[in-house]
């Protein structure tokens, strides 16, 4: 039975974490049956193997932390003199945390030098440390923004999570790194992670290595030596389509079509349009299009209304042995409260008065029109508001 993520968080539980170094290219899988210091038979002789238990993991994914300069200028208030974006995700926390893995997804470079919002990016690296502390695993460094410092900003940004203990793909500081597949093992199961960007918003690779491109070939190829490495479960992470749309692009559509089939990919998973877009299946493997936003300053005064939105997706997987499938999907809808920048879970939000109820239930009503729900496969959490 899966569970669902509001009773993990109120139980607690969180599951034991082991990070598994990237696998490199000259790295030989382990045999499944070695074994250290058995000197015998674990079993009578010609008794048959106990069955193995298909495993359940909950794998959390969410939309862009887009950091323009009115947050990370209420980051600086927040840390009294330093910057301090752990406040602004003290709501999502417990989500995060109460999955077995947490992957967010970072859309701005981070560098030592000053600060800067939209078009050219640059965060300050404490954003790193908020990203540890809010619980999150693994980031996904690949986006239309990747290049905004050029390499500095690639090499600075995979160095601030580094040093707070977060993975990352997606983006690169040398050939030898774009080589190695992301695996992480949790709950005894290899996950890979793998992440692409359609666009780098014209800017031309400093290195071919610097930051994986979204092209079938390319996905493929990436699924298929994750799987020769070892992984079980293999996610792939595109930061696509057009913003403010929220119906999927033909890119989007082609490519989705295109890999659904490839049985090396267990799910694919999205951002970039900055606002929530369908979560789909197609050839019967779910899709989620687009997350939305998780943190930014976007809303309807610049944008849409619909770009204060977001979705913490909860990737329901069962595995058994090299098999993997999302059996169903829950989502908490998520809403930027302005001008504090406070992410709230809706329905949490609602209940306890943190925000007008007007535009709580709009958000919502939004998240569930765009994403979708069925009964038992794809539901929101909570399924109504009061």
């Amino acid at each position: 039975m899966l569970l669902p993520v509001a009773g993990l968080v109120a139980a607690g539980v969180v599951s034991a974490f082991a990070a598994v170094r990237p696998a490199g290219p000259t790295r030989a899988p382990r045999a499944a049956s070695a074994a250290v210091g058995v000197t015998g038979p674990t079993r009578p002789p010609g008794t048959a193997s106990p069955p193995v238990k298909p495993v359940q993991l909950t794998v959390e994914v969410n939309g862009d932390l887009l950091i323009h300069s009115p947050i990370y200028e209420r980051a600086l208030v927040l840390g009294h003199g330093h910057y301090d974006f752990t406040p602004m995700l003290r709501e999502v926390a417990p989500y995060i945390r109460g999955a077995d893995l947490a992957i967010c997804h970072v859309e701005t470079p981070m560098t030592p030098r000053p600060p800067s919002g939209y078009p050219v990016f640059n965060t300050p690296p404490a954003l790193a440390t908020a990203i540890a502390a809010t619980g999150w695993k693994i980031c996904d460094t690949a986006s239309n923004h990747s290049l905004d410092q050029g390499q500095y900003g690639i090499d600075q940004t995979g160095d601030a999570l580094s040093r707070a203990g977060v993975l990352h793909t997606g983006s690169f500081s040398s050939a030898a790194a774009a080589k190695q597949t992301l695996i992480v093992t949790v709950k005894g199961v290899r996950v890979a992670f793998l992440a692409f960007t359609e666009m780098t918003n014209g800017e031309p690779l400093p290195h071919p290595w610097s930051v994986n491109l979204a092209t079938v070939a390319n996905v493929r190829r990436a699924a298929r030596l994750a799987r020769q490495r070892g992984a079980q479960v293999v996610i792939v992470n595109f930061h696509w389509g057009e913003e403010g749309q929220t119906a999927p692009t033909a890119f989007q559509s082609n490519l989705a079509r295109a890999l659904a089939p490839d049985p090396d990919i267990t799910a694919i998973v999205g951002q970039h349009v900055h606002v929530v877009q369908p979560i789909s299946r197609v050839d019967g493997k779910f899709v989620v299009y687009g997350e939305g936003n998780l943190l930014s300053n976007e809303d309807s005064t610049c944008c849409r209304a619909a770009t204060q939105d977001g979705m913490l997706v909860m990737l329901h997987i069962t595995v058994d042995g090299t098999r993997s499938r999302v059996a169903s999907i829950r989502y908490v809808p998520v809403w930027v409260r302005h001008p504090d920048y406070l992410v709230l879970p809706v329905g949490d939000a609602l209940r306890r008065h943190l925000a007008p109820a007007g535009e709580l239930r709009a958000s919502y009503d939004r998240t569930v029109a765009a994403a979708g729900r069925s009964p038992g496969l794809v539901e929101p959490i909570p399924l109504s508001l009061p």
